[in-house]
């Protein structure tokens, strides 16, 4: 194992597993592994990250496959946790405070989440017993990832017109898991591993509104056009008053091939929230669909081995599926 540990890129590491009994070798890294996901520093969080990134080179056999992921807290300090491929979490999800000689776990802000490996334990949120120990080293992110669903559908904030809750809703608690279950991520590849489509919504609520105001593509408006040209369509007094905001439609963010994701961002106009359900569902539909097309023909230039046009047609699947369902009443 400590040679393991010593391996830096995943092209050696890699090569180094090809080598070994992957059977026996599977169930000592899985065997480690379940040592390491209650970390107490940074060398062990380092330690289950090489393990999960050895185990989704082999192949996790029969057992759940786990991202080790790092993250960033509202206040810029980092996280550590592990998650499934429907991004529920599992085991110690710590937020680290930065010292003058390295990272420690912060005491009152680390989780744990039971596990069905170890169900007597059960989860304690926040309080997560921590001891101070201060490593200067260097918190590691997984580089390769579990098959998942590539296709995240997330919204800026919270805030909508109410009458698009109802949508919304559905997406969260009906697309998005339809998605994470029915998509089939082992047949498309390994170069993608998230696109996030990120609506943001006009709103008007809690004394405080954004309306949406969508730029004419053919303009190719950067940051700095937008309140420019919002004030040849409005009086200054208008766009206060309305809490008028000139956005392109999409936004595309790059794509990282660390990190295997792309963000697009999609804004929705005051108008959405006129339409019924059903219509409502039509047009984000429609709008994610096209931003998908746009990013898959960008990527499909690069040459990567990937199966976009089968992921694509799952996804328009269950898309279609999913706009017939009528509107909850509960």
């Amino acid at each position: 194992m400590n040679q393991i540990f010593d391996i830096e890129t995943l092209d050696k590491l890699e090569e180094y597993l090809s080598k070994q009994d992957q059977k026996s070798l599977r169930e000592k890294l899985f065997s480690d592994l379940l040592i390491y996901v209650d970390y107490k520093n940074v060398s062990e969080w380092n330690k289950a990250v090489k393990i999960c990134e050895s185990l989704t080179i082999i192949g996790w056999g029969e057992h759940e496959p786990l991202q080790a992921v790092k993250g960033i807290f509202f206040n810029g300090n980092p996280t550590t946790l592990f998650v499934n491929k429907f991004r529920k979490p599992f085991f110690v999800d710590a937020i680290w405070s930065k010292r003058k000689n390295g990272y420690t776990m912060e005491p009152g802000r680390t989780t744990y989440y039971q596990s069905p490996l170890f169900p007597s334990k059960n989860t304690i949120l926040h309080d997560y017993p921590v001891t101070e120990d201060i490593q200067d080293l260097t918190l590691n992110n997984q580089r390769n990832w579990i098959p998942r669903n590539p296709i995240l559908i997330t919204r800026s904030i919270s805030n909508c017109y109410e009458s698009s809750k109802s949508v919304i809703e559905s997406i969260e608690k009906e697309l998005q898991p339809e998605l994470d279950t029915k998509m089939k991520p082992e047949k498309y590849g390994t170069i993608v591993n998230r696109m996030i489509f990120n609506c943001s919504y006009s709103f008007d609520d809690f004394g405080c509104k954004t309306n949406y105001i969508i730029a004419d593509e053919k303009q190719n408006l950067k940051s700095k056009d937008f309140y420019p040209e919002l004030l040849k369509m409005y009086s200054k007094k208008e766009i206060e008053s309305n809490g008028y905001f000139l956005r392109n439609r999409y936004e595309y963010g790059p794509f990282k091939l660390d990190t295997g994701v792309i963000k697009i961002t999609i804004h929705f106009e005051k108008e959405l929230a006129d339409l019924d359900f059903i219509s409502q569902k039509e047009k984000i539909s429609e709008h994610i669909s096209e931003s998908l097309n746009t990013v898959i023909d960008k990527l499909k230039k690069k040459k990567f081995k990937y199966d976009f046009d089968s992921m694509q047609q799952d996804f328009t699947e269950i898309l279609s599926k999913w706009k017939s369902y009528p509107e909850s009443k509960n």
